[in-house]
């Protein structure tokens, strides 16, 4: 049974070394890719007020949070939720720098003491997107997750929107599990594996229509291109005459 927590933060400015704290955390769990509804959320009081800019982004304000527990009130909670799972947030480096920062002050051990590990779904964005944006709105908007509701950042809404993104990322990840033939089951994690050895896929020749086709795209290309095709100084060298058996 695999379990993930789905976490987002709230701060006062954008430096944690700085002297900026979290105001706000929210964590949704996830078992076998789905919300159980276990959620962990927490408004915090940073001893300190917010920046003007980072007001604007969450509209959290200074005196909302003057009766909110401290973080130190509330660091045993959060460690007992995420101890073990893998931890699921986007630009991993801020929220865990900030998460680190508030354990350092209780002398905790930092996040990797407590987590299997972090996952970073805006570097999976960027492998995926490379060169496009790839903020939670952006992901949002390119994989079809409602996020109207989204007026202002909130960790507990950015948390379930940002889970959602995951599991459209991930999606068909774990769809078709290949037997390597020298990994045992309990190797793989228990999991069931896909002997793709019993399917004879037939090899199915083109026709002389589709040969004709073929053909004629391939001198439009030549013409377009005049005639610096690649493949027709692939065919002219003598060694693409070797067949290998």
């Amino acid at each position: 049974m695999s379990r993930q927590i789905v976490l987002d933060t709230e701060t006062t400015g954008l430096s944690a070394e700085g002297g900026d704290r979290i105001i706000e955390i929210g964590c949704v769990e996830l078992i076998s890719r789905k919300l159980t509804g276990n959620n962990l959320h927490f408004y915090i009081n940073p001893e300190r007020d917010s920046h003007e800019d980072a007001l604007k982004v969450h509209g959290i304000s200074n005196e909302f949070l003057r009766d909110k527990p401290k973080f130190a009130q509330v660091a045993q909670d959060i460690l007992a939720y995420i101890k073990g799972a893998e931890v699921i947030i986007h630009n991993a480096a801020f929220d865990v720098g900030f998460l680190n920062k508030e354990f350092e002050r209780l002398g905790i051990p930092g996040m990797d003491a407590h987590v299997s590990q972090v996952t970073d779904t805006l570097a999976m964005a960027k492998q995926l997107y490379p060169g496009k944006r790839n903020s939670l709105d952006a992901l949002c908007d390119r994989l079809e997750v409602d996020n109207s509701g989204r007026t202002l950042h909130g960790a507990l809404l950015d948390a379930e929107l940002l889970a959602d993104v995951y599991i459209n990322l991930t999606r068909g990840q774990d769809a078709l599990l290949i037997d390597l033939g020298n990994v045992g089951e309990e190797e793989s994690g228990g999991q069931p594996r896909m002997d793709l050895s019993v399917f004879v896929l037939p090899v199915l020749a083109a026709n002389a229509q589709e040969l004709a086709a073929h053909d004629d795209m391939l001198k439009q290309l030549d013409k377009a291109s005049g005639a610096k095709t690649v493949w027709r100084k692939v065919e002219a060298a003598p060694e693409a005459q070797t067949v290998v058996a």
